[in-house]
């Protein structure tokens, strides 16, 4: 194991698929329909427990999941069938489109090229294996016109049973949740570890990286950004070298089985000015607030004001759209710490607390926590310090 990484939780992610979707037919259970149609590919994930590397790398990649009391189906293009005829039975998997792979045995994994067209007539295919009765709803009514009619009689908006599953977490999912934030944060504390004068973005950011790789997260977003770049909220890392006296804000995040993180941490090189440390103060004290008054029951804009108000004392213009995120299966996953959203926090959701600044031709400063909601106020996912660092110069 590499010196100052987490110990990442040993978790049976077969056992872990299976409990999410039992958990999401009990929602389906007190539902007024009798099948769902997941379109998110983070719900197909959620349900069938199989995560499509195309999935991930194609925009343009469409699947789908049907889900009943007592059958689940995985649509997907051909090209995912042999990868995910290892976690469900090949027969509950309606391919589409054109992908040959052979076999020395016959096996049907060979023969899904062609079946269906598109998504639209294999995802009919599925619900064509339902009761003529059977009432079906679809995650969200955002989808092409031929894959809504594909689902029949749609008679409910399946999003509020997705949000009730998917937003308070299981316990596998939390410890997976905080070892991905622990990842992150050993990239930058290495990364800091390693920086000094002359030290380009780039090589902060290979450290990152390489750090997530070697904890085996998948690296998704490395935003280390020195001196007024780090102003820039998403910029790529650039071979600017640091210099004394400068900031350095990273973001930075990575998935490990399908779980993110989102992390922020912010160092000076040398000795931090009087106006750094003042305004980290204020960018810490939106965050501090927002720790200590979050709770089940709150709602989620009262918790983005907490950490507005708190922040806007310490510098003379604040503004921000959200000061915190839900994340699972997905980097922002509702409920938005935002203004206008009333969803209430609830013990098992987790988020991203943040509330960075950014000025241009000065720079930016953050702190970014992952937590979990507990029955008395939340528990934090990340370990390593809040304050401003300070890398010897």
């Amino acid at each position: 194991m590499t010196p100052g990484l987490p110990t990442k939780p040993t978790i049976d992610t077969a056992a872990l698929a299976r409990d999410r979707l039992a958990r999401l037919r009990a929602g389906l259970a007190d539902q007024p329909y009798d099948a769902v149609v997941l379109t998110e590919p983070e719900s197909v994930l959620y349900a069938t427990g199989y995560r499509s590397m195309p999935g991930q790398v194609f925009r343009t990649h469409r699947m789908a999941a049907l889900v009943t009391a007592t059958d689940l189906w995985l649509v997907a293009p051909a090209a995912d069938v042999p990868a995910g005829a290892t976690v469900l039975p090949v027969d509950r998997i309606s391919p589409f489109g054109r992908f040959y792979v052979e076999s020395a045995a016959p096996d049907p994994v060979t023969e899904v090229a062609d079946r269906h067209d598109g998504l639209a007539q294999a995802l009919a295919a599925a619900a064509a294996t339902l009761p003529s009765s059977a009432r079906l709803a679809v995650e969200t009514r955002d989808v092409p016109a031929d894959v809504l009619a594909a689902c029949g009689d749609v008679v409910e908006d399946g999003a509020g049973l997705l949000f009730a599953a998917r937003s308070r977490k299981l316990p596998a999912e939390v410890e997976l949740l905080a070892y991905a934030a622990q990842l992150a944060e050993a990239g930058i504390d290495a990364a800091l570890a390693a920086a000094g004068p002359g030290t380009t973005e780039a090589e902060l950011a290979a450290v990152v990286a390489g750090t997530m790789v070697a904890g085996g997260g998948d690296p998704r977003f490395v935003v280390a950004l020195t001196g007024d770049r780090s102003a820039l909220a998403d910029a790529v890392p650039s071979g600017r070298a640091w210099k004394p006296g400068e900031i350095a804000r990273f973001d930075v995040g990575c998935v490990v089985d399908g779980y993110w993180s989102d992390i922020g941490r912010t160092a000076v090189l040398g000795e931090p000015s009087a106006r750094q440390r003042d305004v980290y103060a204020a960018v810490k004290a939106g965050e501090d607030e927002q720790l200590a008054a979050a709770r089940p029951g709150l709602p989620a804009s009262t918790l983005f004001g907490i950490g507005l108000d708190a922040v806007a004392r310490g510098v003379p213009r604040y503004r921000r759209q959200h000061c915190g995120h839900g994340i699972g299966l997905s980097i922002y996953e509702p409920p938005i710490v935002a203004p206008g959203v009333g969803t209430e926090l609830a013990e098992g959701m987790t988020f991203c607390f943040e509330t960075p600044y950014y000025e241009l031709g000065w720079g930016g400063m953050m702190v970014e926590d992952a937590v979990v909601v507990t029955a008395g106020g939340v528990d934090r996912l990340t370990r390593s310090g809040r304050d401003l660092r300070v890398v010897a110069a």
